[in-house]
């Protein structure tokens, strides 16, 4: 038996904090009682309580089949989302158990049995006294007995086992937790991760070297050490010995640096197999264990001893940094992170074999890193490649140092690859190192990989954001978006961003308006907002610009090697023009502007993203203005003149119409207005010629999502530079004002500024919040407050007569404020993964969401 004694404390007992912990004993024993004492109620599963549910009694023993239906169902979804379980039931027989067993074996988690062992006499006098409980004679003592035999086996059955003998011991126990050896989410680095070492001890001192670790060495000169002043530490993915010139020297040297804190390490499958042969177990002497074997043997025995001590010591795999970084030899699929079991280690040391060899008598490997779509980043070795390559989060680090390749480094969290060469060709592999690997056995390099599946938006967790936690899609809304991502969408390399939506401003109570900033001004106000800034809106179509500074950036960045160097699209992820040769100049321009700037060193960035609008709006929308906008117009304007001249030639025969001309000549007057309102966005285009790009926020770059980063002062400043740089007028500035919202005189002045604007035939404009945000308050990123004329085009020539204009007083905004904020959320999550560096399928899950969100039955006129 397996009893917990490792406390000098006799009632204490100490538990796992992510595992099953089976409570043993007769009815009447008290482990209700010491369930509610011990744990949490949400931590205990009770088959009583589950035969209540499904029948109403928690004595109703014919429930029973159903009860524990229930409860297994419950136990298995607890342990599904790594949660602390305890069941509550009298688990006396071993069948009871082997139930409970095997949902802890497929869950790969610890399992733990606490027994209550109680006198006969005090479980009968117990449930005597309980009056809902009427017990057979024969129960206890039959359960008592099945008790004592199951006492030899449960050490056998359970990972850790604690037997309370007697009521005065059992009210004593007190519950102590320990953690995972695998759990050092506490250890937040920085890190440097070292790839497959094997025996190559020299290239591991020139690597920790040039990561400007500061080697100790012994008396006889030898490394037994490494520190760093920055306070890094070294994380090896194993595979530390076998093959290379010198084994011991890489295990003294790594062994010293996990001694001293200064490093932690895994184990590789070759300190597994090299653990077994040093044991004198029957191994296979092949691939390298020869030589570490003879290595080894010309080392003292207290060296062996301490070598064999410590490889035998490792663990499969580590959780650091807050659950964000895992570090297993062979890679490390989701379900198994944190969990402890024999599959979990053979998966973390061999990955997942197909059964399969290839032509060179390698095993295959299921390529996991294809599907995998965890949040932590996985970091680990085990199967050579030329050059490390991300797939999905993850990366492999053996880059075959004992073949003649290098070895590599990450730098955590700067994600920077750092490699040296290999001194020379230690040992020669069986499949060339530049080799393709077989079909399934890849450590990295597949860019399908990238790819989103639908299941990663229409997940009911939904869409994971730092702005507003999870934001959910709704299944109908994500197939219209997946029907326009795969049919209309660019190419899915360049979209990494798609604009949110924006909230009109409060409705404006002021005689003959709709909106006014009066009411913006006052929502961000309202907020505990001090300054606002308030921006040109130009009436033109929303484009997204991503630019490289050249074809080897896209290539090296995008993963684009056709010779395109950015991409040029709407909010639906359409491309802008049919014509790739006019996108590439209008690139080319902006291209140029940046460089003019200084910008692409000024950012440090070799990519930038863009938020502009492109003028006229007549540019992207003249089929829906003919359609639309022109045929409303047109024919307003045939028919109401006609109108009136019929109503004025029947007014002068001293018809009585009771107001019905001037009404028409109203409507006359209103429908010119409407023309001229969605003229003045039309002008003839020619090539680049009349076209206008207003740039009014820099997105992201290398590292950097400037969006939230910088304040909208900021941005407008680098856009300002942009239309300084272009002297052929592409780039066109985009006006703006500070309001100081606790200064009338400033208040008045952007209201004259609006009204200026709309006066001339501007759409008007939009009020973003500066400087820091009042804690623990929702704030709209902008509202948009548009011109009278303008509105006139959304809602129709005749929107400003008193009836229609109190109906639409009316409207609510609520729907529209929540679908921009969650809009929003989503687009600073794509542009943070973006700049991370996340996979492609990241960024892209998040872009899905709002497109799919932009279905939702929100009024576009809004």
């Amino acid at each position: 038996m397996t009893d917990d004694t490792r406390d000098h404390d006799r009632t204490v007992i100490r538990l796992p904090e992510m595992g099953l912990v089976v409570l043993v004993g007769v009815s009447g024993s008290g482990k209700s009682h010491f369930a509610r004492k011990h744990f949490a109620p949400t931590q205990v599963v009770s088959s009583d309580a589950c035969r209540a549910m499904v029948s109403g009694d928690e004595n109703d023993q014919s429930a029973t089949a159903d009860a524990f239906d229930l409860l297994h169902y419950i136990v298995g979804k607890r342990l599904r989302r790594g949660l602390l379980t305890v069941v509550d039931a009298t688990n006396v027989q071993s069948r009871a158990r082997q139930s409970l067993l095997q949902l802890a074996k497929a869950h790969d988690v610890l399992t733990a049995a606490i027994v209550l062992d109680v006198p006969e006499h005090v479980a009968v006098e117990r449930n005597a006294a309980r009056p809902d409980r009427d017990l057979p004679e024969h129960v206890v003592p039959r359960q008592r007995r099945e008790l004592r035999r199951g006492l030899r086996s449960l050490g056998r059955e359970f990972r850790r086992v604690r037997v309370l003998t007697g009521t005065e011991e059992i009210d004593a126990a007190t519950i102590r937790y320990d953690r995972s050896w695998n759990d050092r989410r506490d250890l937040t680095g920085p890190f440097d991760v070292v790839g497959d070492v094997h025996g190559c001890r020299a290239e591991l001192e020139d690597l920790l070297s040039g990561l400007g670790y500061e080697i100790v060495r012994d008396a006889s000169g030898r490394a037994v050490d490494a520190n760093h002043p920055g306070g890094r530490t070294v994380l090896f993915v194993g595979d530390l010995v076998d093959r290379g010139p010198d084994s011991p020297g890489v295990l003294r040297l790594a062994m010293g640096m996990v001694a001293s804190g200064n490093a932690l390490c895994v184990s590789g499958n070759h300190e597994a197999k090299l653990v077994r042969a040093l044991r004198g177990r029957k191994v296979r002497v092949a691939h390298g264990l020869a030589e570490s074997l003879e290595q080894l043997a010309a080392e003292p025995e207290e060296f062996r001893a301490d070598a064999l001590r410590f490889m035998d010591g490792l663990i499969s795999h580590y959780v650091l940094d807050e659950g964000r970084l895992v570090v297993a030899h062979a890679g490390l699929k989701e379900d198994y992170h944190g969990r402890a079991s024999g599959r979990v280690r053979s998966f973390a040391l061999y990955g997942d074999t197909t059964g399969e060899t290839d032509e060179y008598g390698l095993p295959v490997r299921y390529p996991w890193a294809r599907d995998y779509r965890g949040k932590a980043t996985v970091v680990y070795g085990h199967t050579p490649v030329p050059e490390p390559e991300w797939v999905n989060n993850t990366i492999c680090l053996d880059t075959g140092v004992v073949f003649g390749g290098k070895l590599t480094a990450l730098r955590y969290p700067e994600r920077e690859l750092v490699s040296v060469p290999a001194r020379e060709v230690w040992y020669e592999p069986v499949r060339p190192l530049d080799a393709p690997a077989s079909a399934g056995s890849v450590a990295g390099g597949h860019r399908e990989s990238d790819v989103l599946r639908i299941e990663d938006v229409m997940d009911n967790s939904g869409v994971e954001t730092r702005l507003m936690g999870r934001v959910t899609v709704r299944e109908e809304n994500a197939l219209a978006a997946l029907e326009v991502m795969s049919r209309f969408a660019v190419d899915p390399r360049w979209l990494v961003y798609l604009p949110p939506t924006m909230s009109p401003a409060a409705t404006s109570a002021l005689p003959g308006y709709l909106e006014h900033p009066a009411e913006a001004l006052a929502a961000y106000r309202d907020r505990g907002v001090a300054r606002v800034v308030c921006e040109e809106k130009h009436m033109g179509s929303r484009a997204v610009a991503v630019v490289c500074r050249d074809e080897a950036v896209a290539a090296a960045r995008f993963g684009v090697d056709d010779g395109t160097t950015g991409a040029l699209f709407t909010r639906t992820g359409r491309a802008f023009f049919r014509d790739p040769d006019r996108t590439r100049e209008v690139l080319d321009r902006v291209r140029a502007a940046i460089g003019a700037a200084g910008l692409w060193d000024e950012l440090d960035t070799g990519w930038l993203v863009l938020d502009c609008e492109l003028l006229p709006w007549s540019a992207k929308a003249m089929d829906l203005i003919r359609t639309q906008y022109a045929a409303t117009g047109a024919a307003a304007r045939a028919a109401l003149p006609m109108a009136s001249g019929a109503l004025a030639r029947a007014q002068a025969r001293g018809l009585d119409l009771g107001g019905l001309r001037e009404h028409v000549d109203r409507r006359a007057a209103n429908a010119a207005r409407f023309r001229d309102a969605y003229a003045r966005y039309c002008w003839p285009v020619d090539g680049l010629d009349g076209l206008r790009l207003a740039p009014f926020q820099v997105l992201a770059g290398d590292g950097t999502a400037w969006a939230a980063a910088r304040d909208h002062d900021w941005h407008l400043d680098i856009a300002g530079r942009l239309a300084d740089a272009d002297p052929g007028g592409l780039i066109r500035r985009t006006g703006s004002m500070v309001a100081d919202l606790a200064d009338a005189a400033s208040e008045e002045a952007v209201t004259g500024w609006w009204e200026g604007l709309t006066a001339s035939g501007g759409e008007g404009m939009v009020v973003k919040p500066l400087g820091p945000l009042p804690e623990g308050t929702k704030v709209q990123p902008g509202v948009k407050c548009r011109g009278r004329e303008y509105l006139r085009i959304i809602y129709g020539p005749d929107y400003t007569e008193p009836e229609h204009l109190d109906r639409l007083r009316g409207r609510s905004l609520g729907r529209k404020r929540s679908l921009a904020m969650r809009e929003h959320a989503l687009g600073l999550e794509a542009l943070d993964r973006l700049a991370a560096g996340e996979p492609v399928w990241r960024v892209h899950q998040a872009v899905f969401a709002v497109l799919a969100l932009e279905s939702e039955p929100v009024d576009p006129r809004l």
